[in-house]
Formats: structure tokens, C-alpha cells, sequence
């Protein structure tokens, strides 16, 4: 004869100890009201279990507990569980106790204590989570006044994850650069050197005609970063290799920050922004990359003064120039003829907004060893953010249209 596991009603009623079958149906409940944002229901059924003859079963409960509790703004009470958790035989619950315990403490501003828990859970870490805790052991050591400490666990972080913090595989800025230089190559030659009609279409359908923009043609708000001026131009070679060395110096910083897949869609979307502020303030037909380019400058600065990403100090040191550099290259771009400043400005401005609104990912920051602070008003302010640079991107758009529109009818 079968017998049908109690509901979490039905658990909560009774008394006396739980089958195994029960507590853990009762974990199973109480992580799925967890994630539904029903805390209070979810304490009351971890606490049911607390207790059970099995440490691993009694010490997942706790953990739950507590954080059930830390969402219910009761901090000492899930502080002390998370501490018994730590304090039972070893269970798959003890690691997560330990940064529990970490990001409390954080919180509470003892980053000495964060420190001593990071290790604790370090000890213990899955493989996959080595790098993070790591970087996280890094800024916090950097905080505490340990420069050499922390460039050591900043450095055992890129020995595991990487460089790039990609998980392996082919650099995306190289892949970039590589199908640059080529269509740039190419179709540059058709233009500049009567090279064959194929290469001169190439490059009249790549550039950022904006005639032709109005008109529909939209991929060359991004394709525009594929080709650069055509070798009639007397610093054609020098714009495209000044862009690419540009691009192989930035791009893998914001990889190593963010990832691979970041990284590209940075590069698109200030692309576009790049292409629209200039399609909306300039008529000139443009090329190159650099608007983007700007923009990948961008997002560094803005992650870097707003998300403060654990570095190595040679990183902390470069990141440090970018604003003077910016400076510079904006007031050269104003001086000379013939540079798309709107662009720069454009791609740039997007770089600073993508930044200050997406922490890295794929290194430890200020921001991120607050965990399970403001997680839903974060959210909210960055869909908010990105909303308002597409009204931004709709705006640009409506004004470049209207322009051209007049300019077709004149």
C-alpha cells in the first residue's frame, strides 16, 4: 500500500518528525515559493524541517531559512542560521552558508569578516565558482589595503577563468578585426584603385550613405564599421590601421570585463548610436569604426567609475588614462576636417550609458558583493535605462528622416 507525500499544508500541521519522502518534498516546496517571492510561507516550511536526523537535510533547511529570513528583512536571526549551517558536519549547504555569511558581512561594512568568509567559502567552492570568489577575495583585499594580496587573487582569477573571462574560444575582437581588414581592404581597393565593380558596390552598399539610410537601408548603421576611407584618401591606410590597433588595445578589456557575447552586442549598439547621431546631426556620408570604437571607451569609463570592477593594477592603471585620452581625441577630431565627431560623440555617449547601467560580469565588483540588495530595483532601473536610450536611438532616427525628407522635397 502506496502512500501520498503530504502537502505543505498538511506538513505544516502535523507534528512529530517527517519522513524522508516529506522533508524533502517540503525543500522542494518551500525553494519553489522561494523563487515565486512567497518568503513568508517558504520560512515557515524550511523551519518545519529543521531537525531532521540527516545534517544534509537539516543544514539545507537552515540555509533557506536564513535566506527566507534576509528577505523578510530579519538579518541578525538569518546571520545565526547561516552561522549553524557552517557549524555542522560538512554538507553541499556549507558553501553556500559561507557567502551567505560573506555578503553579509559586506553589507554590514566588515570587510574583514567578508574577507575570512570568502576564504572559508573558497575552501569549498565548486570548480566553476573559483574565479569569482577569487576576484571577490581580490576587491575586498584591495579594499582592506592589501594592493599585493589583491593582484594575487585577481591574478589566480584570470589563471581560472582566463584572460577573457570567455571559458575559452576564439577572441571576438579578433574575429572583428579580421572581417575589418578584410571588407576594408577590399572594398577600398575597388574604390581607390579601380579595382573590379563588384568591390566598388561592396563599398557603396557598406558605408553609411545617409541618403540611402532614410530611405530603409538600416544595416548600414552597423556595416558602416566594416569599411574605412577609400585609398584615393591620402590617410586612407593610416585610418584603417589606427582604428584596428584601437580596436586589438580596447576590445579585450571589455571582453575580460563582460564576455565574449557582451562584448559584440556593445559593439553593434554603439555602432548604431555612433551612426545616429551622425545620420541626425551631420550630412557627410561616413566609414570606419572608430564611432564604435569611442563607444567600447565608453562603456570601460562608465563601468569603471560606477560598477568599479576588481583589476590587477596594471588594468586599474590603463583604465585610469581613458578619460584624458577621450579628451584628446575628441579635441583632435574637432581640429581636423573631414572626422565624423558626431559619431564619436554619439558612440560615446552610448559607451558611458551601456556602462553605467551593466556591471561586468565576469569579474567581481563593488556593486556585486552586495548580494540580494535593491535585486529587483535594480532590475527595473536598468530596463528603465535601456528604454531611454532606444527613445534616444527613436529620436535621432525621427530627426535625421525629417531632415533628409526635407532635403528630398527641396
Amino acid at each position: 500500500m502506496t502512500h501520498e507525500t503530504p502537502g505543505p499544508a498538511e506538513l505544516l500541521a502535523q507534528s512529530g518528525p517527517l519522513t524522508r519522502a516529506a522533508a524533502l518534498a517540503a525543500l522542494d516546496q518551500a525553494a519553489a515559493w522561494m523563487s515565486t517571492a512567497d518568503f513568508r510561507e517558504a520560512a515557515l516550511l524550511y523551519q518545519r524541517v529543521i531537525g531532521f536526523d540527516d545534517p544534509a537535510v537539516t543544514a539545507a533547511a537552515m540555509l533557506g531559512f536564513g535566506q527566507a529570513l534576509h528577505r523578510l528583512d530579519d538579518e541578525p536571526t538569518a546571520i545565526a542560521y547561516w552561522l549553524e549551517v557552517t557549524r555542522l558536519p560538512a554538507t553541499p549547504a556549507t558553501y553556500t552558508a559561507w557567502r551567505e555569511l560573506a555578503s553579509a558581512r559586506v553589507r554590514a561594512g566588515d570587510n574583514a569578516g567578508a574577507l575570512a568568509a570568502y576564504r572559508e567559502a573558497q575552501r569549498r567552492a565548486p570548480a566553476r565558482d573559483k574565479a569569482e570568489i577569487e576576484s571577490r577575495l581580490g576587491w575586498l583585499s584591495k579594499e582592506l589595503g592589501d594592493p599585493r594580496g589583491a593582484d594575487k587573487h585577481f591574478g589566480k582569477a584570470r589563471g581560472i577563468a582566463g584572460f577573457n573571462g570567455s571559458n575559452g574560444g576564439a577572441s571576438a575582437t579578433r574575429i572583428v578585426i579580421g572581417i575589418t581588414v578584410v571588407l576594408s581592404l577590399l572594398a577600398d581597393i575597388g574604390v581607390g584603385l579601380g579595382g573590379p565593380a563588384a568591390l566598388v558596390d561592396l563599398f557603396n552598399l557598406l558605408a553609411l550613405d545617409k541618403e540611402l539610410l532614410a530611405q530603409g537601408q538600416i544595416w548600414r548603421l552597423v556595416t558602416v564599421t566594416l569599411v574605412h576611407f577609400p585609398f584615393t584618401e591620402v590617410f586612407a591606410p593610416l585610418h584603417l590601421l589606427l582604428n584596428m590597433y584601437s580596436l586589438w588595445i580596447v576590445g579585450p578589456v571589455v571582453e575580460r570585463l563582460y564576455g565574449r557575447r557582451v562584448f559584440l552586442i556593445a559593439y553593434v549598439v554603439t555602432a548604431i548610436g555612433a551612426s545616429l547621431a551622425s545620420f541626425a546631426l551631420s550630412i557627410d556620408p561616413a566609414v570606419g569604426a572608430s564611432g564604435a570604437i569611442f563607444g567600447l571607451v565608453g562603456l570601460l569609463v562608465g563601468a569603471r567609475y560606477i560598477h568599479r570592477p576588481g583589476l590587477d593594477s596594471a588594468t586599474r592603471a590603463w583604465m585610469g588614462q581613458l578619460v584624458p585620452v577621450i579628451g584628446i581625441n575628441l579635441v583632435f577630431g574637432l581640429s581636423m576636417s573631414g572626422i565624423d565627431n558626431w559619431a564619436h560623440i554619439g558612440g560615446l555617449i552610448t559607451g558611458l550609458w551601456l556602462g553605467s547601467m551593466l556591471p561586468p560580469t565576469t569579474v567581481s565588483t563593488a556593486r556585486s558583493l552586495w548580494a540580494g540588495l535593491g535585486a529587483q530595483r535594480t532590475r527595473v532601473l536598468r530596463t528603465a535605462g535601456l528604454i531611454a536610450l532606444g527613445a534616444v536611438f527613436a529620436a535621432l532616427w525621427m530627426l535625421g528622416s525629417a531632415a533628409w525628407a526635407t532635403a528630398a522635397a527641396g
